[in-house]
């Protein structure tokens, strides 16, 4: 609890005890001057805030209503209930309070990943900490163990394990090398790094997902904009009610000849106002959605906004790129396959070998694959075709390692296998040696995310990619998905997108998730727009509503379940508030209820709906699902 926090609760105990005593004892004084000591000590704070609420033309809101209420209430007398009214409204600001600051805090420890220095090494060898604005790109920085990485770089020696928990919400550490790119916000586990800035801090990881938590509120959702317009029409409104509940029935009263029982009439209007306080809504609604942004931060899915979060539960169209959103965007060895007379280790190292001057990505799977060191002198006379392939002497035999022309070329009659991917054929000697196939291989969570939407009510799933129809149509029977568009350029896409916004149903939104430069345009054009994080571009993220910060397409499902735990959430507490305050209005405006219903009906509904929209921020058992 702050110091502000436990100032408040001093001034609520104080005054509660003195009411007390003044119920218990005589009173030598006159009542009202008595009983104003703990109201002041309770309500001085409000009675301040109402007045310059007035000066400053603003005066319809909750601090308003609390100061009309009891003040009326000690000119009719009512001293007792007038601070009682008071003391209930500090208790429900109180828990408010408590529980806005527990999220808060939350969040920020979720999101404490804000680096405070960078190591550079000096000319002298020692190390200097500077602030890691201060860092220039291509400088040399060091990390050591325990330490967050400040800034986006290039390992340039040393091996360690990376914590990425903050980022991802992933708690198994990954391993990093010389070469291996890192991200800031990262604690290094265990070896120490040097590492090569490759962005300035301003432009690196950590500070993009602090500007966009941070930032998240400033677009407001529907839900949210309701409130804020409703409230600015229903303040002035029920002050106004109350004014004309106080003066029209004795009037009418009057004129009929009757007793005008101007202090019931009165009594009942400044209970009015104390029930209308519409400060449960104006205060749970945005609370609730600032839970659920924090709660998809812990998960690793960055929400640009409460408009967004929105925007996810109404998902009934997802479209995906393939390549480092379905798949992984990295060559890989899928099949060795050799011909007779020759081994797959023999295979695989002839090939691997072959390929070691080139930089193509295809050759540096190879020797991926390969594993251990290749000794380059076993190597001479390599020259890369384009188009054809790679020959060169091995070991002092001839090798061509290229596709189907490349055989051609030398006389050799092969055929691609029918599986997905690119085919390496190798020749030894003028002999065919067999081929690898390479491809770019699923992301272990594909096919369950595919599955996962589809239970989380997504009635369409749609693959579009620049890769050959056969395969895209590979990729998509293996995720289980029944529609997909290849051969499909930047502008393809975008074309195809608008095609499917216009099929789409009323009230419905669709989603499309990519990783790449050429997906700004659609994920810019989509109702909602998912990046990947970790190995997405700049670009990509940018333009997107929602970034999944470790690349896993099975965080689209869950970001769903909590967009909709977090409306549901909303929408209990707007219904709840406006039920239970719309019936002790009825109830006050008839005499039936009295101050007291009125302090349930403003703070216990308050207190309630507060409660209630701090469960937005836990996701361990959405995380389950």
């Amino acid at each position: 609890m702050s110091k502000k926090q436990k100032r408040t609760l001093a001034r609520i105990l104080a005054a509660a005890v003195l009411v007390i005593l003044l119920q218990l004892v005589a009173l030598p004084l006159p009542g009202w001057l008595l009983y104003l000591v703990p109201y002041l000590i309770v309500g001085g704070d409000i009675l301040r805030k109402a007045a310059l609420g007035v000066r400053n033309r603003q005066p319809f809101d909750e601090c308003f209503l609390m100061a009309v209420a009891t003040v009326g209430a000690f000119a009719l007398g009512e001293y007792m209930e007038g601070c009682a009214v008071m003391i209930f409204y500090q208790v429900g600001e109180l828990f408010q309070s408590v529980a806005v600051g527990k999220s808060r805090r939350s969040i920020a420890a979720l999101m404490d990943i804000r680096p405070d220095y960078a190591n550079i090494r000096r000319e002298d060898g020692s190390l200097e900490q500077v602030d890691p604005d201060e860092v220039e790109v291509g400088t040399l920085i060091l990390v050591q163990p325990g330490e967050r990485v400040p800034i986006d770089g290039e390992v340039v020696s040393g091996r360690s394990s990376l914590n990425t928990a903050a980022l991802t919400g992933e708690s198994l550490p990954r391993d990093v090398a010389p070469g291996d790119t890192v991200i800031s916000g990262c604690v290094n586990l265990s070896g120490l790094l040097e590492v090569r800035t490759t962005r300035p801090f301003g432009e690196s990881t950590v500070a993009k997902i602090l500007d966009l938590v941070e930032n998240s509120s400033m677009k407001k959702s529907r839900s949210e904009n309701f409130i804020t317009r409703f409230a600015r029409v229903y303040t002035p409104a029920v002050c106004f009610g109350a004014l004309a509940l106080a003066l029209l029935p004795p009037l009418a009263l009057l004129l009929l000849g009757k007793e005008p029982l101007f202090g019931q009439w009165v009594y009942r209007a400044l209970t009015f106002l104390v029930i209308s306080c519409p400060c449960a809504l104006v205060i749970s609604i945005p609370l609730s959605f600032f839970g659920g942004i924090g709660g998809a931060s812990a998960c690793g899915i960055l929400v640009k906004g409460s408009t967004y979060l929105e925007e996810l539960a109404r998902c009934g169209v997802v479209v995906f790129d393939k390549t480092g959103t379905l798949t992984r965007g990295v060559f890989e060895v899928a099949e060795i396959c050799p011909a007779e007379g020759t081994t797959r280790e023999t295979l695989l190292e002839t090939a691997a070998l072959a390929e070691s001057y080139s930089k193509h990505p295809i050759s540096q799977s190879l020797k991926t694959a390969c594993g251990s060191p290749l000794d380059p002198a076993r190597v001479t006379n390599a020259e890369e075709e384009g188009g054809y392939g790679v020959t060169a002497r091995v070991d002092g035999r001839q090798v061509a390692a290229g596709n189907a022309r490349l055989m051609a070329r030398l006389g050799l009659t092969v055929t691609d296998p029918e599986q997905p991917g690119t085919v390496v054929h190798l020749a030894v000697d003028g002999r065919y040696a067999g081929y690898i196939r390479i491809a770019d291989a699923l992301k272990p969570g594909s096919a369950a995310a595919i599955a996962a939407l589809s239970k989380a009510g997504v009635r369409r799933s749609v693959m579009l990619t620049g890769d050959s129809e056969t395969t895209a149509k590979a990729v998509a029977a293996q995720l289980g998905i029944t529609e997909y568009h290849a051969g499909l350029l930047p502008g393809d896409k975008v074309d195809w997108v608008e095609k499917l916004l216009a099929e789409k149903r009323p009230r419905e939104n669709l989603a499309f998730v990519g990783d790449g430069i050429n997906d700004a345009p659609v994920l810019s054009r989509a109702d909602l727009g998912i990046a990947m994080g970790a190995l997405g571009s700049d670009a990509a993220i940018e333009a997107a509503d929602v970034v999944l910060m470790d690349d896993d397409p099975a965080k689209i499902a869950l970001a769903m379940r909590i967009s909709r735990r977090t409306l549901g959430i909303v929408y209990q507490n707007i219904v709840f508030a406006l039920g239970i305050k719309a019936l002790c209005l009825i109830l006050g405006a008839l005499g039936l209820a009295g101050m007291w219903l009125a302090i349930f009906a403003d703070v216990g509904v308050m207190v309630l709906a507060v409660l209630n929209a701090t469960r937005a921020l836990y996701t361990k058992d959405l995380r389950a699902d």
